[in-house]
């Protein structure tokens, strides 16, 4: 279950690329490593 967890946060990171390339939020770009870490975390481990 951890790993569809971190494959779907990982996901959600590009999308979050996606809208801090359009948007240029820094709130976007903290969601985005925020997202990456922890789909790295859950996906790995």
């Amino acid at each position: 279950m951890k790993r569809v967890w971190g494959y779907t946060l990982f996901w959600f990171g590009v999308g979050m690329l996606v809208m801090y390339i359009i948007g240029r939020g820094f709130l976007g770009l903290l969601l985005i490593v925020g997202a990456f870490l922890l789909s790295y975390l859950l996906f790995s481990c």
